[in-house]
Formats: C-alpha cells, structure tokens, sequence
C-alpha cells in the first residue's frame, strides 16, 4: 500500500517516490518559471553595462545610418513607463522597462559631411521597450538631455546632417522616438545656401507654468548680425501632443522683425503632421526682405509692419502656412487681408486677398523702382537711379519669378495723390506661373473716369542677356479733363471728356529698357467739351486777349473736338495726327516723345479763327528732358512779325498794328475724319518687332465742312488787304 501523510502534514518532497513522474515534472517546470526571472533580474541588476555598450553603438548607429557612441559610463534602472513618462498608468505599465543613464554620447556627421559631431551631450537618459527589440525596433518613449550642444549643418549643395537616411537593406533596425525633454545646451547652425551663422545658447527655467527652457540667438544672416531669443516648453512630443508645445519667439536681422507667440501640435490620428498656431508679428524696410527668410516672393514695399494669425501645417511631402486676418501698414497705406503658401513641385505658390483702404500712390513706387533714391537706400537696396533721369531703371528680380507661383487679389478703396491727379477703386489680380507675370486686369478710377489695363510680362526666360518680353494693353474711358488737371487753375473751366485706347510691346528688364524698346500705338479722343478762353490765349500768345480776358472775366469755349494718334518704334512716340480744334482755335501739334533718352521734341502751332489785338501767334516749342522740360517762342517768326510793325510804323501809328492783327483762317478743323481716325483700335506687334511707322499727315477734310484753299488776301471793312506773313 503507497504511503499516505495525515492530514496538515508537510507536502512530499517533489523527487520523491510517493509523487508520480507528471507531477514531479510539473513542479520543475513551475519552479524554473519563477527562478529563470528572477536570475535573470538578478544579473540585469548586477551585470556591468559598459559591456554592452559596444552592441548598443553598433544597433544604433544602422538604426540612425551614421556612428553613434556612448563614451561614457552606462547604467540601468528599472522604473514603469509611467513613472518615465508621467502619464497616468494602465495595468501593462506596471511592468519595469530598463531606464538607461548614458553619459558623453555622440551622434556624428554622416559620411558626406565634415568629420565632426552633429549632437553630443554630457548625459541623456532614456526608456527602452524590451518588447519592441524582439521586433528589431529601438523605441524610445522619453529622452532627456543634459547639456546637449547641436551643431546644424546645410552644404552648398543642399545636403545637411539632421535627415537621418536609413537603409532598410542593410539593416532592419529602426528608431522610435516618442518625447524630447530639453535642458540646458547649445544650439549651432550654419547655412552656406542662406549664408547664415547662427548661436542659440538654451537654459532652463524654472516656475514658469508655461515654459520650460529658454534661449538667446546671436550670429549673422547674409552678413548681417541677427539677434532674438525666446521660450518653449520643457518637452517635446515627436508623435503626440495631448498638450500643445509653447514656443514664443523673436527673431531681429538689421530693419527686418519677426515676432511669435504661440504654439505646435501633433495628434495620434495625423501622427506625421505638425500644425503651428503663432500670433505672428512683421516689420521692416521692404517685405522683399522677407524672401531670404521665408522662401515666399513678395514685392518691393516701403518701411512696413502687420500683425495677423499664422497656422502653419507640416507633414513628410509638404507644408502650408496661412496668414490670415493680418493688418497693419506699408509707407502712410493701411493693408489687411489673407496669404496662403503652399509648397510643391516644382514650385510653391502664393494666393491671397489684399486689401486697402486708403492706398498712398507713392507706396506703390517700389514696386517698379519708381521710388527715389533716399527711398531705395532706406529699403535697403542699391541707389541706382541716374540724377535727371525719370523713368526708373531699377530691374525686376527675375530670378525670383521662376521660384514661386502666385495668385493674388489686390484692391484700394481710396488712393492719397495729394493734390494731384486723382485715383480710386483700384484692383487687380496678379497671377505668376513658371516666371510669366499678368495683372489681368489693373483697374482704377481715374478723374472721375476708368482705366482698365491688361499687361503680360514673361520673365521665364529673362537673364543678363534676354530681358522680359511684357505687352500691355490700356483702355482710358470717360476722363474728365478739369479733373486730370486738378492744381491748374485755368483748367477749371474746362469740360468734356477723354477717351483713350493704347498697346504697346517691349524687352527689357525695367520700366525704363522696356518703354526705350517699345513698340506700338497710343490714341486719345475727345468728342465735345468746352475750354477755357484765358488757357487757349496763353497758348497763342494774344496779349492783348489775355489783358482783355483778365479784365473782364474768363469765358469759356467750345471744344469741337482733339485727336493724337502716336505710333511708337523702338521706344520713340511720333505723331501721326495730333489736333485740338474750338471756336476760337486750332492747334496743330507734331514731332516726337523719345523713351529712350527721355527728350521731348514738339512743336504745337495754334491758328485762331477770329480777330486777335496784339497776336503774336507763332509756333510753341515744347522740348528738353523729361525732368525740366522747355517751353518757348519760335523766336523767328516773332521777330519778322515785330520787324513788320517797326516799318509800318515810320508810315503811320495806327498801321503799326496790322502785322499783330489776325483774322484767322475763318475755317473748321476736319473734326469727322480726326474723330474717325481716333477711333480706330492702336495695335502692338510681338515683343522684339518694330511698329510700321507712317509719315505725320494732316486729316482729309470732311464732307460737311470741305476746306477752303488758303487764302492771299483777308478783308477789313469793305476793302481787301494782303496777308501779312
């Protein structure tokens, strides 16, 4: 009979003969279980690290594509992810994960890159899942550094040494990095793209409940100092922020002020996207001075500064970042609207609405380079337009043009000329595509009229060399003369109405190459109006008129009509027809307006058509530079009309003013065929090609009002006298 043990007697001994072999074998089994762990906690606890750190280096150097070192001491203490992490605990972060304590650690250069260290730290420490190694994953739920120094590198070429290029091929290791804890550390980075060289020393902080470190930057940008500083939290979430990062910022490059506060999120559903929420703050001297900083092409401005919100959303292909519901200035001019930037290939693009409510037209200077050299100096460019010169010559930056796309609204309710010509309603839509400019349109109220503008400026293939090929095309209707001459005084009594049709084509690289290359065809027309009788007798130089007019009141005259018609070639404006015919006068004018050197040369010859006292009717010259143009007498023909009184005037005093005294020629201008040739559309030929010039010729008279032959003789009373020259 098999042995049996009285009840609340010691269990068998498991090799006992009284147990059966399955039990014996179950009890080894339970007893291994329980020893095997404990053994092995045993040595974990006891074992010396610094042995592993040889596997540990060679892991993380494939996992990271690049030599990694702990050169220090290396130590293990077990602790709870929570209690690593903070977070609240769940059952299966009871379980102990090894919390590694390395100090002197290095992470190098890559290859490519100069030999020396891209991060090294006195001491970080870290969490390390067990669970993920058995999946050749190096998870890393929280990292913490002490005094780290980071030393950021771009080459000429692009590369850098902060992407990290992991070779699936050659290992299968990968890094899982959860969360950055900062201290105190430097921070290097040297652009040779950008040419910048800045220094950010960081530093802790402490009783602050909404930031955890904080920093300031020294260095240069394009050699320039640059100087700021600012805060952000204490740790940062590589996969998830259930609190969003605070960042505030400040950032000062010569005139050029930027300024942050706010914060950065990443979410577990969009694990690999970053939003950025700032309230961000702009100034200085041109907002072209934001494009070394930003990548985003905006142009030409005075002294600025604006304040708005901007979102920023980053993942692996891509970022967008939004301006939005931004105000501020640009010069005396206010500005608000909304920016959006959007990277791609093979450009990003620019797209917004501006808008202005009261717009100063010296603002828009700039733009063109039609500003003055103090001007280009204070925004921070070459002063390089020539004294005495007009038109500017300041080149457009094309290069620029091929980087980003754009598509822009722009509107000003009000535009401040002082006492000048007076503008308003402008608006226009700025579209670039691949280096192809087009402000289609470019519309404003002007002097209580409109002009509508389309230009084209193709810059895609612009350099040194070849320039831009633009065309424009502008249509001026309803002008109202007094209003387009609001600071003369004569012109006050004028009325009536200008229509205007112009198409002109160009190469070059500024307003001013482009308009000396022009070529094409302008043409103004006004049908009915009425001027001022004082203005038209200043312009034919009848004094005695003038003294009668100043006695007893300017009155003014009707305006049958005017006509120009310009043909341009290669920059210079001849006249085809150019008349202005009333009442009282006709006014031939003929000649040219030179683009290229900025001269003018018309000649404006006025025939009255009624009795004048004291007419010293003779051709006006208009000529001389664009910058002090010249009015003046065609002194011949004044001399020889003086010449013929001093004669009269040894036969008798009274006929000394015969040669003084004009009838005029008695007839109508051809206003019909003038108006009909007016009227016809002008063209422009292609960008590069020359306008077909034809030689300046009067208009045909019209059927209603034929033209008489000039006549020799003229009639005083009842007898015939010979025309006086």
């Amino acid at each position: 009979m098999p042995d049996t043990h009285a009840p609340g007697s010691a269990p068998a001994d498991p090799s006992s003969p009284g147990l059966s072999r399955r039990a014996r074998i179950a009890l080894w089994a339970l007893g291994l279980l329980v020893a095997i762990p404990a053994i092995a906690l045993a040595i974990l606890l006891s074992y010396d690290w610094n042995k592993a750190r040889p596997w540990l280096n060679a892991k993380a150097s494939d996992a990271m594509g690049r030599p990694f070192a702990i050169r220090g001491d290396l130590s293990v203490k077990w602790q709870t992810p929570a209690a690593a992490t903070g977070k609240e605990a769940t059952w299966r972060d009871h379980i102990p994960w090894p919390h590694l304590i390395a100090r002197d650690v290095h992470v190098s250069n890559p290859p490519a890159m100069p030999p020396r260290d891209t991060a090294s730290v006195s001491q970080l420490s870290f969490s390390l899942n067990p669970f993920a190694l058995l999946h050749k994953t190096i998870s890393v739920p929280l990292l913490q550094f002490q005094d780290p120094v980071l030393d950021l590198i771009r080459a000429g070429d692009g590369s850098n040494n902060w992407t990290f290029h992991h070779d699936q091929k050659k290992s299968p290791w990968t890094m899982d990095l959860q969360r950055v804890v900062f201290a105190k550390g430097v921070v290097k980075y040297d652009d040779a793209i950008e040419n910048i060289k800045l220094r950010a020393d960081v530093d802790t902080l402490t009783g602050d409940p909404t930031y955890g470190i904080t920093w300031k930057l020294g260095g240069s940008y394009n050699g320039a100092p640059v100087t700021g500083g600012g805060k952000a939290g204490a740790a940062l979430s590589l996969q998830e922020l259930a609190t969003p990062f605070p960042v505030r910022a400040e950032f000062h490059s010569g005139a050029t002020q930027i300024e942050g506060e706010g914060t950065v999120a990443r979410t577990a559903a969009t694990a690999a996207t970053t939003t950025v929420d700032l309230r961000l703050k702009l100034a200085g001297r041109s907002m072209a001075r934001l494009y070394e900083f930003t990548g985003v092409l905006l142009p030409e401005t005075p002294a600025y500064s604006t304040s708005g919100r901007l979102i920023g959303t980053i993942d692996k292909n891509s970022s967008r970042w939004t301006y939005d519901q931004f105000k501020g200035k640009v010069g005396e001019s206010d500005i608000a609207g909304k920016l959006d930037f959007q990277t791609g290939v093979p450009r990003g693009i620019l797209t917004g609405d501006v808008r202005s409510h009261q717009l100063r037209l010296d603002d828009l200077g700039p733009i063109v380079g039609a500003d003055s050299n103090a001007s280009k100096a204070a925004r921070g460019v070459d002063a390089v337009q020539p004294s005495g010169k007009v038109l500017p010559v300041e080149t457009f930056r094309t290069d620029r043009w091929k980087k980003v796309d754009a598509d822009v609204k722009f509107a000003a309710d009000r535009i401040v000329r002082g006492k000048q010509l007076p503008l308003s309603n402008l608006n226009t839509h700025i579209v670039m595509r691949a280096g192809v400019m087009t402000l289609n349109p470019l519309n404003f109220d002007i002097a209580g009229g409109t002009m509508v503008s389309n230009i084209r400026m193709d810059g895609s293939g612009a350099d040194g060399v070849n320039g831009i090929k633009a065309t424009a095309k502008v249509t001026a209707r309803h002008l109202q003369i007094k209003k387009l001459f609001p600071s003369i005084e004569q012109m006050q009594a004028t009325v009536g109405e200008i229509d205007g049709d112009a198409q002109l084509s160009a190469v070059g690289n500024s307003v001013s190459t482009l308009l000396a290359k022009s070529n094409g065809e302008l043409k103004t027309l006004i049908n009915q109006g009425s001027v001022s009788k004082l203005l038209l007798e200043e312009m034919g130089l009848n004094v005695g008129n003038i003294v009668l007019t100043k006695l007893f009141g300017d009155k003014p005259v009707k305006l049958n009509c005017m006509a120009t018609d310009f043909a341009v070639t290669n920059g210079l404006m001849q006249t085809r027809v150019f008349v202005v015919d009333t009442d009282e006068a006709t006014i031939h004018a003929s000649g040219t307006i030179n683009l290229a050197n900025e001269e003018l040369a018309l000649t404006l010859e006025p025939q009255t058509k009624s009795v004048r006292i004291l007419s010293l009717r003779a051709p006006l010259h208009v000529d001389g530079p664009f910058s002090k143009p010249r009015v003046s007498v065609d002194a011949g023909v004044v001399a020889m009309k003086a010449g013929g009184a001093l004669a009269l005037a040894t036969l008798a005093a009274p006929a000394a003013l015969l040669p003084l005294i004009n009838a005029g020629p008695g007839q109508d201008s051809p206003c019909g065929q003038l108006l009909a040739n007016a009227r016809v559309k002008p063209v422009a030929p292609p960008p590069g090609k020359k306008m077909a010039v034809t030689a300046p010729t009067q208009a045909a008279p019209t059927a209603s009002a034929p033209r008489a032959a000039p006549s020799t003789t003229r009639r005083t009373g009842d007898r015939a006298v010979p025309r006086t020259p």
